[in-house]
């Protein structure tokens, strides 16, 4: 293999990967956001992280949607989520959780490390598309 061909083929590699990560995020970022609308909507308040802790708490809602807010809590990355996260974790991850039957300890667990400061690349991402960094 010539230095041109690996040149070429770590460059496709190189902007495939940024493509993936993009692509992702994007849609990370969408679907934080439309979840953060759905609960602001329900709970009547301007603040995403206010709506989604209710969202958590109420016992009215699917495990699913709770499951939602879990999982947009990490995304968000507020501390002020975090009592609340951990007011549900119980620590024990089963093998295999029902999203609409149980609140998902392995979301919670990653929800809780991503607000204490765990790796979210897509974190980055969507703050500089929205131009925050």
């Amino acid at each position: 293999m010539n230095r041109n061909t690996l040149i070429y083929i770590l460059g496709t590699a190189a902007v495939t990967f940024i493509l993936i990560l993009a692509i992702t995020s994007a849609w990370v970022g969408f679907t934080t956001a439309d979840t953060c609308e759905r609960s602001k909507k329900l709970y009547d308040t301007d603040d995403c992280v206010t709506a989604l802790i209710n969202q958590l708490e109420n016992e009215n809602q699917s495990y699913g949607e709770r499951n939602d807010a879990i999982w947009a809590l990490g995304q968000y990355g507020d501390a002020k989520a975090l009592p609340t996260l951990q007011k549900y974790y119980t620590g024990e991850i089963p093998s295999r959780e029902p999203w609409n039957e149980t609140l998902s300890q392995y979301e919670l667990q990653k929800a809780i490390n991503l607000l204490e400061g765990g790796f979210n690349i897509t974190v980055i991402f969507r703050a500089l598309s929205l131009g925050r960094v």
